[in-house]
């Protein structure tokens, strides 16, 4: 069976319903993000006050502690199955769309190792191996750039698909 370029040939509400999920999908992802800059961890040193503590720094707005081992490992544990399922799903859609077979690979498989390196960079982190600090930066930001990109071209192809006609006019 053929699913290069099957996304946009399904019918119009089996692509509906994926695009419903496609859009939910993007608004828990891009929620967890906002949460992310809320808790200032979205800068190199907010990272490392948000697992290592901040106790020394008597000027701190908020003061917060050393994360435990049981919450870090509840943190990895909980993130690293949730995005797991998040970009496997999100990886069968990008599959059916009509892409080079790089790009698929770059778009399905860059999350996973991304992944391992944002949670286990901040396991290092906390640790005590500081600068993996810049890893963590560095492979959310490849990891959000893959979800985007990924969630996008689904989007686009399930409605804009010009070989296929447009989704709502079928």
């Amino acid at each position: 069976m053929e699913f290069n370029g099957l996304l946009p040939k399904l019918p119009k509400p089996i692509r509906l319903f994926i695009g419903a999920f496609v859009i939910v999908l993007s608004v828990g992802y891009f929620t967890g993000l906002l949460f992310v800059s809320e808790t200032s961890t979205a800068s190199v040193s907010g990272i490392e006050e948000n697992y290592l503590g901040n106790e020394s720094d008597e000027n701190a707005d908020v003061m917060k502690f050393k994360k435990s081992e049981r919450q870090m490992l509840t943190i990895i544990h909980t993130h690293i199955l949730s995005m797991s399922f998040i970009f496997f799903l999100l990886g069968i859609l990008v599959w059916l769309t009509q892409l080079p077979t790089k790009l698929k690979v770059l778009l399905t498989v860059e999350p996973f190792l991304s992944v391992l390196l944002t949670f286990g960079g901040i396991y290092f982190l906390w640790s005590g191996v500081t600068w993996f600090k810049y890893i963590v930066i560095v492979s959310g930001i490849l990891m959000t750039a893959t979800y985007t990109a990924s969630a996008m071209i689904v989007l686009y192809q399930l409605t804009f698909s010009k070989q296929y006609g447009n989704t709502f006019n079928q």
